[in-house]
């Protein structure tokens, strides 16, 4: 069953990915920094610019640079399984993104693999690593 343990903690987690997609939406460093624990792991295999990164000020380094790549964005995601095991969690979450890059309207979609922790009762992400599912680029004027 891919969504177990207690519903509070399934409905926090929940919360937590809304959170992480707001908070890239807005373009705002602080919300989007509070969803990750402070001794978090950040890894995007498919993207070999952006280094896998340990800690949360060198994730959150990262993701302010790399922003700037991204003028525009929306940003969705949504869980496909959360398995909690006490103060641990295993999450899978699934994205979508639009916003535009050299002159073109860019539609990707992609797959979290995460674990999070529970740290004096609420949740924060311990690790995630993200992989592109599929990439559309629409030439703007189409």
């Amino acid at each position: 069953m891919p969504f177990t343990g207690p519903a509070e903690d399934r409905l926090a987690i929940r919360e937590l990915i809304d959170a992480y997609a707001d908070a890239v939406t807005m373009r705002d460093a602080e919300a989007w920094g509070s969803t990750w624990a402070e001794d978090s792991r950040w890894e995007m295999p498919d993207y070999p610019e952006f280094p896998p990164q340990n800690g949360r000020e060198n994730i959150v380094a990262l993701w302010q640079g790399a922003m700037e790549q991204y003028p525009g964005i929306m940003f969705e995601a949504w869980p496909g399984s959360i398995e909690i095991d006490g103060e641990r969690a295993t999450v899978r979450s699934y994205t979508a993104e639009v916003y535009d890059q050299d002159g073109n309207t860019v539609r990707d979609r992609g797959q979290y693999e995460d674990e999070c922790v529970k740290i004096d009762g609420r949740w924060y992400f311990a690790k995630r690593s993200f992989r592109n599912i599929h990439k559309q680029i629409q030439p703007k004027g189409c």
